[in-house]
């Protein structure tokens, strides 16, 4: 298991270097990254929610809590307990990062623009500050 903190943690790490490719106009890069962060950040605020140690990361752990074994980020966002605040306050933050799926990992180069990778960044830096 991983607690709330390595889970965010390592979302800040991938966070940063979603910006790092940014930086280097990897654009398609940055923006998956953005999405993972936030699927990290919403599994720890689950494990804050839920007053859990840790979050569970490999299969045998995920024993009885498979409702819990998702990338949907829709559905994180629900078992968070933020989903009113994050949809009343941030819904067009939430917007840009809702539209994340793990499948973009396998999205020819240069589908995502350098504006849509800006926004994920940002958008991930006001949901990471907030949920």
């Amino acid at each position: 298991m991983l607690t709330g903190k390595e889970l965010k943690k390592i979302a800040w790490a991938r966070l940063k270097d979603a910006q790092i490719l940014f930086q280097n106009r990897r654009y398609d890069g940055a923006a998956y990254l953005c999405g993972y962060a936030i699927e990290l950040w919403l599994k720890a605020r689950i494990c804050r929610t839920l007053g859990w140690q840790g979050f569970p990361s490999i299969n045998r752990e995920f024993q009885n809590l498979s409702s819990f074994k998702t990338h949907d980020l829709d559905i994180l966002l629900k078992l968070s307990g933020v989903e009113k605040k994050i949809k009343t306050r941030f819904l067009a933050e939430w917007s840009v990062i809702s539209a994340w799926r793990p499948e973009v990992r396998y999205q020819p180069i240069g589908t995502i623009r350098k504006e849509d990778a800006k926004m994920m960044i940002e958008s991930a830096i006001v949901l990471m500050r907030n949920i």
